[in-house]
């Protein structure tokens, strides 16, 4: 059969590392630009308002998009097409937005990063999935993770040290991240040419007829109405509950330049700190979650509540434990909320499935950073306050979704 992929053109293991690479060269790029959005902006002459505005737009679109996305690459079949149309959006904007130089040209091509991302991510994670289900969810998509956080560090530190050395050029330092960005690019064509179907990895190996059979019915199955299991939406409702709660990391940096605390490069190292502890959280809470399951996810919320009551506070040390909580919330964003959702829908829905999750987080996301940002001139009490609300409501609706699986 033509294009038929057999599962030893590369190992499960294999192809997780291999789009580990193709992340952790992405992620120099887009969270290089990510670690200095906040700064950035306030050099530009952007208010506090305005950035919580703009990153909660970015990270909106990023997860939101993947609605129209997702079922687009299950009805297609195109996962390597959006894959690689959502890496080039990222590789071209971020090099272009240090030398946007204003408001406006900054916040379009900071939204339009965010869409390459929301491209790119349900097909990716579509089919990472495939090859996590035979490692284990929660260790494969943990794996991947780690080793995107090996590039979310990197690219930090790259941009602190060249801020540094210009003085604060944000050109240079955002430009020099074409050069990985082509490379991430490469490397997935790479990929692709080895394992031009990865759902192969989740077929039935035994006969040759079962595996053309399951696509059939794949096939079938991405064309019909889209119905997903009630305990999904009450675990989206969960997710975008904990985003909504927390700020993004661009009003924290704002905080941190505004109120004199550190520098901006020193704000790039930070970013970096937390990437650094988003990779190990990722690689704790994937391995408890294949023991556990969900119930991994209560640590969420407790988390979340307690990081803007150092993130806005007024010393070096408050902000730093503020960065380090943050960090490990995103981690188990990024791993174990990801795995969770293989484990509710089939294969054949599984783009889907994240972009519909992605809708939820997207939402949340918005909300989180335009409440943050307006109530920062309200002081850190309210933002406290607004997010122990938040998380509270998040663990009934994950409570919900527990009882919900036990029936």
């Amino acid at each position: 059969m033509v294009g038929k992929t057999k599962v030893g053109a590369a190992s499960p293991m294999g192809f997780i590392l291999g789009f580990g690479i193709v992340s952790m060269l992405m992620d120099i790029v887009y969270e290089a630009a990510l670690s200095v959005q906040g700064p950035l902006l306030y050099s530009v002459g952007a208010t506090a308002a305005v950035v919580g505005l703009v990153s909660g737009l970015g990270e909106a679109t990023s997860l939101a998009g993947r609605l129209a996305s997702g079922p687009a690459a299950d009805r297609s079949g195109r996962y390597w097409t959006f894959a690689l149309l959502g890496y080039a959006a990222t590789g071209l904007a971020v090099p272009a937005m240090g030398f946007a130089g204003s408001v406006l040209g900054v916040s379009f091509l900071i939204v339009f990063e965010r869409f390459g991302k929301s491209l790119r991510t349900p097909s990716r994670d579509a089919m990472l999935s495939h090859a996590a289900s035979r490692v284990g969810r929660g260790k494969g998509f943990a794996f991947h993770e780690a080793l995107d956080q090996v590039g979310a560090v990197a690219g930090p530190l790259i941009a602190a040290a060249i801020l540094q050395a210009t003085h604060n050029a944000y050109g240079p330092a955002l430009g020099v991240m074409f050069i990985p960005g082509l490379g991430a690019i490469g490397v997935l064509l790479y990929l692709r040419y080895r394992v031009p179907r990865p759902e192969v990895f989740e077929e039935d190996d035994e006969a040759d007829s079962a595996e053309d059979d399951a696509v059939s019915a794949s096939k079938v199955s991405a064309a019909e109405p889209i119905k997903l299991p009630r305990l999904f939406w009450i675990y989206t409702g969960f997710c975008g509950m904990v985003l909504a709660g927390v700020g993004t990391f661009g009003v924290m940096s704002f905080h941190m330049v505004s109120a004199q605390i550190v520098s901006a490069p020193t704000v790039a190292v930070l970013y970096a700190v937390a990437m650094g502890v988003d990779g190990v959280f990722a690689l704790i809470t994937g391995s408890i979650y294949d023991k556990v399951g969900v119930r991994v996810l209560f640590v969420l919320p407790v988390v979340s509540a307690i990081v803007p009551l150092f993130a806005f506070g007024n010393s070096l040390v408050s902000v730093i434990a503020g960065v380090v909580l943050w960090g490990a919330s995103l981690g188990i964003q990024e791993s174990t909320m990801r795995a969770a959702v293989a484990d509710m829908v089939p294969g054949c829905k599984r783009a889907t499935s994240y972009g519909m999750l992605s809708v939820f987080m997207g939402v949340g996301s918005f909300v989180g950073a335009g409440v943050t940002g307006a109530l920062y001139a309200h002081g850190q009490a309210a933002i406290v306050m607004y997010a122990l609300v938040l998380e509270a409501a998040a663990c009934v609706l994950l409570f919900l979704a527990l009882r919900g699986a036990r029936k």
